[in-house]
């Protein structure tokens, strides 16, 4: 029989971080650190290594939790709510990830006790400019130099950059189309170069130039004798329970939206009743509810297949093409909803608007998840 009821520990879980970040990170605090260059909620950083939420999918072995990604689901309903700035998805979930799934056992004993603790904050560099989310858009070289490698190149929408103590780097190798590594390059690293960028969400994203970056063997993720080119399905790994985490991360931000837009429904009159005694906006309410329970489904199922060893090849991009499309959509009708006022600063509203249509754009856009869906439901040709 469907059982879609969490655990007590999960609600445990849930009411924890909601509580923590409804203490220290309201939305006055997400807006002052809007644009911020180091971006990152510093005093509620530090609480979440001591509660051990940095580590939370970190395996136990390397000083992490070990829990599954339904209990990361609910840690990202919670962050999307509560637009809480931190660097917990470059950080404890696709850098953790990566250095898990292509890492030798002492990079990984090596680097992930400090993710998980909190400690050491990683990033991505993945996208490049003009390039895509296929193989062939990571241009970035790495040249063998001696006993090392030598890297050239950028990397675009690098998130935290500044604050990061790590930027795990997508790098060419190899001439086929998926002789790609995955190399960990130091933020005081010679030849390295940050230049910060505005985004629609106003988060803290960075264009990250690599000039002739020099970076010892060890710095390649994998087994000094791992053949060249074995980083590319590692970041697919990494991505497939990113996209999931995404998802979840769209369905809290839409949930939030649409309680506070019923609310203001409620208590807004027009004409000597309230907004939502219009059936019109009513009904746009309705169907918002439809298909943000549908896109929460969908997560959850994404979640539950991952975390029992189950293929997520469709699951992944489809939780993360609906989520993120039902979040935008979700907050575009509740800025009509609220007027022409849910345009302007002033109101929250428009805080999760951006951040919804920049959550869709990011990792996997729109098209990079439509085309991995087809690929699983049409096969191989």
């Amino acid at each position: 029989m469907l059982d879609l009821d969490f655990t007590q520990e999960q609600e445990m879980l849930r009411d924890m971080v909601r509580g923590l970040c409804a203490e220290l990170s309201p939305l006055e605090r997400v807006r002052e650190l809007e644009d911020d260059p180091d971006g990152i909620h510093r005093e509620l950083w530090q609480r979440f290594g001591e509660l051990g939420l940095c580590g939370l999918m970190v395996p136990e072995s390397t000083g992490g939790s070990g829990m599954s990604l339904l209990d990361g689901v609910v840690l990202y309903e919670e962050l999307g709510r509560s637009l809480a700035p931190l660097p917990h998805f470059v950080s404890c979930v696709l850098s953790a990830a990566a250095i898990s799934e292509a890492g030798s056992p002492s990079q990984q004993a090596e680097l992930l006790g400090g993710i998980a603790s909190g400690e050491t904050i990683a990033t991505v560099g993945w996208l490049e400019p003009g390039g895509g989310y296929k193989p062939r858009g990571v241009q970035l070289a790495a040249r063998a130099n001696g006993d090392g490698f030598v890297l050239d190149g950028s990397k675009e929408h690098v998130q935290f950059a500044a604050a990061a103590d790590l930027i795990v780097v997508l790098a060419r190798s190899g001439d086929r189309d998926t002789d790609i590594d995955l190399f960990v390059v130091e933020a005081e690293a010679s030849g390295l170069s940050l230049d910060q960028r505005m985004s629609i969400s106003s988060d803290t994203q960075y264009l990250a130039s690599l000039d002739g970056v020099p970076v010892p063997a060890g710095a390649r993720l994998g087994r000094a004798d791992a053949p060249v080119g074995a980083g590319w399905e590692a970041w697919q790994h990494a991505m497939h329970s990113g996209a999931i985490l995404a998802a979840a991360q769209a369905v809290g931000g839409a949930s939030a939206a649409l309680e506070m837009t019923v609310e203001y429904a409620k208590e807004r009159r027009q004409f000597n009743k309230a907004l939502a005694e219009f059936q019109a906006i009513s009904h746009y309410l309705a169907d918002a509810r439809t298909a943000l329970d549908g896109a929460q489904l969908l997560v959850y199922e994404a979640a539950w297949a991952h975390s029992t060893g189950r293929s997520t090849d469709r699951l992944a991009p489809m939780a993360k093409l609906f989520a993120c499309r039902t979040y935008r959509e979700i907050t575009a009708m509740c800025q009509q909803v609220f007027g022409g006022i849910g345009f302007t600063v002033e109101y929250d509203i428009q805080l999760y608007f951006r951040r919804a249509k920049q959550l869709q754009l990011s990792w996997w856009d729109q098209a990079a998840c439509e085309d991995r869906i087809a690929d699983a439901v049409l096969g191989p040709s």
